[in-house]
């Protein structure tokens, strides 16, 4: 009898859908069938292997409607944030191609040296829930326009979206070039362990550790984007209406599910009063639903674990003194209402780990140099927001993250890579620099 993987929408519990779980004897079967189709997918020159993926993404685009709807189904987010997803990810599939292709040209240095791109193999592509399309794009795009084929293991809650992207994308790539493998923790376990050469992973902190240690053996090259708590930092000379939109608006994002949402708040208790009654009165018209109903800003948590961990860390910032502007632990099945609070403390659960929830969490603070110790004193390090005017370009050089924003979020514009610092990221993609993780760089005297 096959075991099946059952995909549940997070807004009622019923089943959406299944697909059969890869059995963990059958990886290396996967992995050797990508390691057949790497000798001719890399032997085809960097622009006939970005030709290629562009049409493949051509072919998603007639599905855009039916993939948003899928990602909404499987994880919850509104339609229109799912939209958007579903076609960024397909007409940036070509944009991307593109990218890696001018990144990975063969480069002369002097008149005897050239530098050289050339495949890895075969690359490990594991996946997140929260961005089921978009965070596997952006992996597997420039591992196989730099000549590498893909087995990908997507998350055990969004598998039904994932598998129509992967059939559909196969219809004009060669066989071989991009698989897919479905289950739980044990089938990514046992994919590391396998016969790859490349590793790209976004997901937790402790999955990324585990990872690390499982290829360590065969030194296996890893891209690991490892989650955040980011802080956001609010000079007293900061624009209060900006400051206060933007705290709403990253906290809230996706239901607070997103890396870079703003987890930590800190701001001067000169204008802390001001800031936190506009927080409150923008937090409070965002409406709570499933995903097809009209004016829905904040859907469904994934599942219950996850949800029990928001409710778990606003209860422990209500025993531990906190004060409930807003929401607070007493919380419906599968939902979390917006929900702010004020007097967060380096002891509460919140200030220490990501809550991953559409809480706002703040903080006053009378000295900067308090402020910016607390945003540092984190393992994590991937984004860090400041608000302000006369000294917020010194404050965000303090703050230690891969990507910071002045008066604006984080992520930066054009050619700019995806990164983190600390324990929030090994390795980064996105840019040139990023594009060219996924080759092998060789140098060439002649």
């Amino acid at each position: 009898m096959k075991n099946m993987l059952n995909s549940y929408d997070p807004c009622n519990g019923e089943l959406v859908g299944s697909v059969e779980i890869t059995p963990v004897e059958n990886i290396s079967d996967v992995v050797s069938t990508a390691r057949s189709a790497s000798k001719e997918w890399g032997s085809k020159s960097i622009n006939e292997r970005a030709e290629i993926v562009s049409r493949a993404f051509s072919g998603l685009e007639p599905h855009i409607s039916e993939l948003a709807e899928l990602i909404s189904r499987e994880m919850g987010k509104d339609l229109r944030r799912s939209g958007g997803e579903a076609s960024g990810t397909i007409y940036g599939g070509s944009y991307i191609a593109d990218s890696v292709k001018a990144a990975l040209q063969t480069r002369r240095v002097s008149n005897e040296t050239r530098v050289e791109y050339k495949p890895l193999g075969v690359a490990a592509v594991i996946s997140p829930w929260n961005y089921p399309l978009a965070m596997a794009n952006n992996l597997i795009v420039p591992a196989l326009v730099a000549g590498n084929t893909v087995v990908f293991k997507p998350s055990e809650e969004t598998p039904l979206v994932a598998g129509q992207y992967v059939e559909i994308l196969n219809r004009v790539l060669p066989e071989g070039v991009l698989n897919i493998i479905f289950g739980t923790a044990e089938q990514g376990k046992t994919l590391v362990e396998s016969d790859v050469n490349i590793i790209a992973f976004t997901g937790s902190m402790a999955a990324g550790k585990d990872i690390m240690r499982r290829a360590s053996g065969g030194l296996k090259r890893l891209l690991m984007e490892l989650g955040g708590n980011d802080p956001m930092i609010v000079l007293h000379d900061a624009n209060i209406e900006s400051a206060a939109r933007f705290a709403v608006a990253s906290s809230f994002e996706n239901a607070g599910q997103m890396c870079t949402s703003t987890e930590r708040i800190y701001v001067d208790e000169r204008i802390a009063d001001p800031f936190e009654a506009r927080v409150v009165e923008i937090a409070s018209a965002y409406r709570v639903g499933p995903w097809n109903e009209p004016g829905v800003n904040i859907g469904p948590i994934v599942n219950a674990t996850q949800h029990a961990k928001i409710v778990e860390h606003i209860k422990d910032a209500e025993d531990k003194g906190a004060r409930i502007l807003l929401g607070g632990s007493n919380q419906p099945e599968r939902y979390i209402n917006p929900t702010v609070i004020s007097g967060m403390t380096p002891d509460m659960l919140m200030e220490q780990d990501e809550t991953f929830g559409p809480v706002v969490a703040i903080s006053r603070f009378s000295d900067v140099e308090d402020a910016i110790s607390r945003a540092n004193d984190s393992d994590y390090g991937l984004g860090a927001v400041v608000y302000g005017k006369e000294n917020a370009e010194a404050v965000a050089d303090c703050l230690e993250a891969g990507m910071v924003g002045i008066n604006q979020g984080v992520g930066g514009m054009g050619d700019a890579p995806w990164v983190g610092a600390k324990m929030s990221g090994f390795g980064f993609h996105g840019s040139a620099e990023g594009h060219r993780m996924f080759a092998q760089t060789r140098v060439v005297n002649s």
